[in-house]
């Protein structure tokens, strides 16, 4: 009997083709949800200019916190839920999907309205200045009140792709971007809405799509499904989920305290044009978010694989998903490093016209992305430990590069070599995570081949 299209092909089919068919749509529809930030960028850099760029900047620490929060539920259970159908115990697999729900609610209740009660105070201490605050406010205060949405949204998104049904994820992903890209123009020029109508727009296709998500889960003839008894929250499976979705979380907590230090930093170091440093350093971030969604989409479609095949102990399986997926995002974020450091002035072009905005992103872009060629191994390193439910490595690894090594740069680099130490403190955290990386990694690799 053929086990394709079933969870039981995460063990029999060729691993190549596996992969191929899993991380082609998550790749697909990361790649169209960065270049959605992309245009949405272009449509606010053009539509309403350099400062209300700045303020999508000062807003990404808050975006990336309240993603973490959304990580610590979506990613530990979808890591469960792959471990749990290649132990083929579908009981547990749907009860795991109503948690998601229940967990999603109350944590996404909770952090808008905290959020919403502190907004102002937030994005001054991230960075805002007097002229950046008010663009700033009006984008977040509506991508927060829509945080439920988006937090569910990304939760039954991840529950598709652990569930066999990487298709269906991509579908969602990308009817979301068509939505938005659709929406944005109307909302920021024919209705002239300028950034609160971006922010609009992420939110309506957010839930449009979110109703899609739930009509599939509420037919009762699929093997994954809705039902009202299995929405009670279990404690220990609420432990479990939060235990390893505890990486991805310090990970995006850690990221949020990045920015803001950057932005902090970028403020203080450039007085007068600190606004515009601060937009180049949101142009950067964009461009280089496309490369990491890529490998990101590379690291989703290796997540079940190497669940459902850590939890079969078909190691031989789990390594070579392993290999191919490191060679793939190699070369995904080497001809990012070759674009950045070729073509900056013209990719900087694309987001404005404003010639200052455009020579401080040439220059942090060259820098950012100087050891970017292996970052694509870090980042598939760090994913692999937390696919098979290595919570304390992965946590350790998600939180090395951005604790151990770039907090410590940004603090002490800028005082050895000035208002430029705040550029190159990407690049040498990203050297220094690459090394701890590998070292771990080759070392869980020899205790696997030994099980062989």
């Amino acid at each position: 009997m053929s086990t394709k299209g079933t969870p039981l092909e995460l063990g029999t089919e060729p691993i190549g083709k596996l992969l191929l068919r899993y991380a082609g749509p998550a790749i697909v529809a990361m790649t169209a949800s960065s270049l959605y930030n992309i245009v949405d960028s272009i449509f606010i850099g053009h539509g309403v200019g350099p400062l209300a760029l700045a303020a999508l900047a000062l807003a990404f620490p808050l975006m990336n916190l309240a993603a973490a929060f959304g990580s610590l539920v979506g990613v530990g259970a979808s890591t469960l839920l792959s471990v749990r159908l290649g132990q083929k115990d579908y009981e547990s697999a749907n009860i795991i999907l109503g948690n998601v729900l229940t967990l999603n609610l109350i944590i996404g209740l909770s952090f808008t309205v905290v959020c919403l009660l502190l907004l102002d105070p937030l994005l001054l201490f991230f960075g805002a200045s007097a002229e950046t605050l008010p663009y700033a406010r009006d984008f977040m205060r509506i991508i927060l009140i829509g945080n439920v949405v988006t937090h569910m949204y990304l939760g039954l998104n991840a529950m598709l792709r652990s569930a066999g049904l990487p298709q269906k994820a991509m579908q969602a992903t990308i009817g979301t971007v068509l939505f938005t890209v659709v929406l944005n123009p109307i909302f920021i020029f024919l209705l002239g809405w300028g950034i609160k109508g971006s922010a609009l727009a992420t939110v309506i296709s957010q839930a449009i799509m979110l109703l899609w998500q739930f009509r599939f889960f509420m037919k009762k003839d699929n093997f994954l499904h809705f039902s009202r008894e299995k929405m009670r929250l279990r404690s220990r499976l609420v432990r479990e989920t939060i235990s390893i979705g505890l990486a991805p979380f310090f990970m995006n907590t850690a990221a949020c305290v990045i920015v803001i230090l950057i932005n902090q930093g970028l403020a203080r170091g450039y007085g007068a044009t600190g606004d515009v440093a601060i937009g180049a350093y949101g142009i950067v971030n964009r461009v280089v978010f496309i490369f990491i969604m890529i490998v990101m989409g590379l690291n989703q479609g290796m997540q079940p694989i190497a669940g459902y095949n850590y939890g079969a102990q078909q190691y031989g399986r789990l390594i070579e998903v392993l290999k191919k997926t490191v060679l793939y995002a190699t070369a995904v974020t080497t001809i990012g490093f070759l674009l950045g450091q070729i073509f900056p002035g013209a990719i900087a072009s694309v987001f404005t016209t404003d010639r200052e905005l455009i020579a401080y992103s040439i220059d942090g872009m060259r820098i950012v992305m100087f050891f970017f060629p292996f970052v694509g191994f870090q980042m598939v390193a760090s994913n692999f430990f937390q696919s098979i439910g290595m919570a304390g490595k992965a946590i350790f690894l998600s939180l090395s590069r951005q604790l151990v090594f770039l907090i410590p740069c940004l603090l002490v680099l800028p005082m050895i070599v000035g208002k430029e130490g705040i550029w190159y403190s990407i690049p040498v955290a990203d050297g220094a995570a690459i090394l701890i990386s590998g070292t771990m990694l080759f070392t869980q690799l020899r205790k696997f081949k030994k099980q062989m």
